[in-house]
């Protein structure tokens, strides 16, 4: 999201290298990056893991430690690593475990229930049952496809949650790159947990994950009360020393206000750019951008769940044109049509970009 190797990150590292690479004791960094993430995100408490996948099964099991609760919900298309809980389907209006899933034994269906995103009926009629410890998403649902919420949906949501007693989770792993804080703290929403991974360090395996002081109490009572041994949260790399100096430069030096500005003002052009294209084109396709990132779809106006998502996809043409700007310089993330304006992109830049895409669409009609 900002570049593959940030010069101030590079620095850190290289620093932090020559004094220790971990420990099992905290690192003096630690209070420094306490502040940075609490001014960025937020949240005032914060706690380390390796990557988004471990920050939310980790924020998963103190949901249901503190809540007493079993359950977990989920929206249908949702990606939040590899975490058992949320590797299920809606199907036939019922919550399955996903059938490309490697060696499972357990049905997932038992302690999760999925809904459809954008669909606070359905999530009223879910959390109405009692026993749901969280509800986890994405602002805006990204791996099947970019899914904007409704106006007012996360916000319809949190006040679900808090109706039925039920935590909001909010995975911002994806949706970091909406603006300075994310999704989140842009649009004035202050979840229970919050999950921050992948660019949040630079690059570097490292993820966070944020939560209030009234739920921070809530969470050392429940360890409290449970018997010695370990919690099946952290482990031993957490919060390592490389990590740690990864993570405070590219807060402090790297994920700033200017960048988000950056970021959002050539998001904002190439959009622009490739809309104007498929207009002159006069095709049924749109460019859906949620902050600094965006994706073409084959359908007119951007798709209001999974089930639209998956409907407008064309992997011939996504891999053709994955193909056609690879041969000419540009490379994306080959996932779909996903695009990602860093801070340093060009106008030059992000002409090529939509230059290159209006000839592709010159030769495929």
């Amino acid at each position: 999201m900002f570049g593959h190797s940030p010069p101030a990150v590079a620095r850190a590292l290289a620093t932090q290298a020559a004094a220790g690479l971990t420990t099992m004791l905290p690192g003096e960094l630690l209070t420094d990056v306490g502040a940075l993430l609490a001014g960025t995100f937020g949240l005032p408490r914060w706690q380390l893991a390796l990557s988004a996948s471990d920050a939310n099964r980790f924020a998963i099991r103190w949901a249901r430690a503190v809540t007493g609760r079993p359950r977990l919900l989920v929206f249908d298309g949702c990606y939040h690593g590899t975490v058992d809980d949320t590797l299920v389907d809606l199907r036939d209006g019922r919550t399955v475990t996903r059938v490309s899933l490697l060696g499972q034994v357990h049905d997932l269906a038992l302690g999760t229930v999925v809904v459809p995103f954008n669909d606070l009926a359905a999530v009223e009629r879910a959390l109405a049952s009692g026993d749901v410890a969280a509800v986890l998403t994405e602002p805006a649902l990204t791996n099947c496809g970019l899914v904007p919420p409704l106006p007012g949906f996360i916000e319809g949501v949190q006040a679900a949650c808090r109706r039925h007693g039920s935590l909001l989770l909010l995975d911002e792993t994806h949706t970091v790159s909406t603006g300075h804080g994310g999704w989140a703290r842009l649009h004035g929403v202050v979840p229970d947990l919050l999950v921050v991974g992948k660019a949040v360090a630079g690059g570097m395996p490292c993820a966070v994950y944020g939560f209030s002081d009234e739920l921070a109490d809530r969470m050392q009572a429940a360890k409290g009360a449970a018997p010695e041994g370990h919690s099946g949260i952290g482990t031993t790399l957490s919060a390592n020393l490389l990590a740690l100096a990864a993570l405070k430069a590219t807060l402090a030096e790297v994920n700033t206000p200017a960048a988000a500005q950056a970021m959002a003002r050539g998001a904002e052009r190439l959009q622009a750019g490739l809309q104007a294209a498929i207009t002159g084109r006069r095709l049924p396709w749109t460019v859906t951008r949620l902050g600094a990132r965006m994706e073409l779809q084959f359908r007119p106006t951007a798709p209001r769940d999974a089930a639209e998502a998956r409907g407008a996809m064309a992997g011939d043409v996504e891999a053709a044109l994955h193909l056609w700007w690879l041969n000419r310089g540009v490379l994306v993330t080959p996932f779909h049509d996903m695009l990602l304006v860093p801070p340093m992109a060009t106008d030059n830049d992000l002409a090529a970009v939509c230059a290159h895409f209006d000839a592709f669409l010159g030769a495929l009609i």
